[in-house]
Parts: C-alpha cells; sequence; structure tokens
C-alpha cells in the first residue's frame, strides 16, 4: 500500500471522519541524468552570483519578486512566512456541488482518501460519506493546506473510495480568445456527426496505452544491447483542407472499410 502524504480529518458540520491522503495516480515516466556529452561526467546544477562570479551557498539565497517596471522587490523568508497558511490537519467542506456543473478544467491532481483508523466509528463514518456522494452524485467542495499551500479540493466518491482532486483558481483559468463564428452547412454538420458516431466506444482507460514511453522503453533496451538507433525522418506538416465535405466522405469511408 502507497505510503500516506498527509493525514487528518474531512469535516462537513460537525462530523469529523479521519482520513489519510494518498496519490492517486505514479509516475511510470523515465528519468534521465544530465550528462555532459564529451566524458559522460553528471552534470552538476550550481547557483553562481553574476556580479561576484562565485557560487552561492543556499543559505545566501534571498527571494527577489521582478515588478512590472523592472524593479526588484526583495523579500525575506521571515516576511514569505507571514502570508503562509494556517497549517492544520483539516480539510474543511464548505459546499456541495453536481459534478455535471464543474468544468473539468478546472481539476489538477488526484488523491485518494482512505479511512485512518480500523475503529468501527471512523469505518462506519467513512462508509456513510462514500454512499451519500454516490446516491446525490454531488461532489464536496473545500479547502486543506498541504505542506505549505492551501488547495482548493473537490471530494467526490469512486469504486467505493473517496478521491480528492485539487483544483484551480478561477484566476488560474485562462479565457482563449473566440473563433470567428461561422454557421457550417447542414450537409457538412451531418457528416461530421455520422463520423462521431462511427467512432463512438465505450470508455476504457486500459486501452489507452503511453505509447511515447513503450517506444523510449525500447530505445533504452536497444543501446543497452549496443544496437544503432535509426532516427526516422521529420513528417511533412498535414495539408491544408481544401474539400471539408470530401474529407468527411473519405473518413467515413475508412472507418465503416
Amino acid at each position: 500500500m502507497a505510503r500516506s502524504l498527509w493525514k487528518g480529518s474531512l469535516s462537513f458540520g460537525l462530523v469529523n471522519v479521519p482520513v489519510a491522503l494518498l496519490s492517486g495516480v505514479r509516475d511510470t515516466d523515465l528519468h534521465f541524468r544530465q550528462l555532459h556529452a564529451n566524458d559522460h561526467t553528471p552534470v552538476e546544477t550550481r547557483r553562481f552570483c553574476a556580479e561576484e562570479d562565485a557560487e552561492v551557498p543556499f543559505e545566501e539565497i534571498a527571494h527577489g519578486y521582478e515588478t512590472d517596471d523592472g524593479d526588484l522587490i526583495v523579500l525575506t523568508d521571515a516576511e514569505l512566512a507571514t502570508a503562509a497558511p494556517r497549517k492544520t490537519r483539516t480539510i474543511e467542506i464548505e459546499a456541495f456541488a453536481d459534478l455535471e456543473e464543474i468544468d473539468p478544467i478546472y481539476f489538477d491532481h488526484p488523491y485518494v482518501l482512505m479511512p485512518d483508523g480500523e475503529s468501527e466509528g471512523t469505518q462506519r463514518a467513512y462508509r456513510l460519506l462514500v454512499e451519500v456522494m454516490e446516491r446525490s452524485e454531488r461532489a464536496a467542495l473545500g479547502r486543506f493546506v498541504l505542506r505549505t499551500k492551501e488547495y482548493l479540493v473537490l471530494v467526490r466518491a469512486r469504486r467505493e473510495r473517496l478521491v480528492l482532486t485539487t483544483m484551480r483558481f478561477h484566476d488560474e483559468v485562462r479565457e482563449p480568445p473566440k473563433p470567428r463564428r461561422k454557421k457550417p452547412a447542414k450537409k457538412q454538420l451531418d457528416r461530421a456527426v455520422a463520423l462521431i458516431e462511427a467512432l463512438g466506444c465505450p470508455w476504457e482507460p486500459e486501452r489507452c496505452e503511453d505509447d511515447y514511453e513503450k517506444r523510449l522503453k525500447k530505445i533504452v533496451r536497444d543501446k543497452e544491447k549496443g544496437k544503432t538507433v535509426k532516427v526516422p525522418e521529420a513528417e511533412e506538416k498535414p495539408s491544408p483542407i481544401e474539400d471539408l465535405m470530401a474529407a468527411l466522405e473519405r473518413s467515413l469511408q475508412e472507418v465503416s472499410a
């Protein structure tokens, strides 16, 4: 079982459920060390002062905020600490919302909340909250502090467990520019809908594999065996669509074949 990252309680009203926070995902990426290409010696990252041309020890590192005018506002660790959130061991639930109303663009990192303890009261309270959320199809919105940062979070039921997702605040979500609006022709719209229907399938996440990671691991294995890695030729840039209707028809024919 994964090690808990945080322990505390999930609080709503006068109800407090002891919980432990576990990461909901795992890192499967390949991690590489930076090397000097000539002799393959690992490269170190050091902090240097441009004025003195000397390495700066960690205890002498200060924090500077650059203003729009280019000025630097220097802050000490003590001054930065005055803005830090009050550390608590509670996930404070502020409201419950319908899941369908929450735009996924606000979702950030997933975690799992498990009951912290084997006592009957803890297990009963946890199970009650899971079943209530499953029946109501609602999610809890709240806040909690992890390490030194306060997060907006969403808690919902998934596979008989509670999952917590940290969320972005409204001002972090960028509003893209609006595209030029021109209503498509009905025939084009009908063929596009038909193509989407033909490509429809049940959501099966196990079918969606990381092909890049597979290719990368094969390259590492080939290099380990002394094989030469063939560099593929650059792909040509796709040509712009000249006839949208013809492209839709060809796509439908390929899917139906």
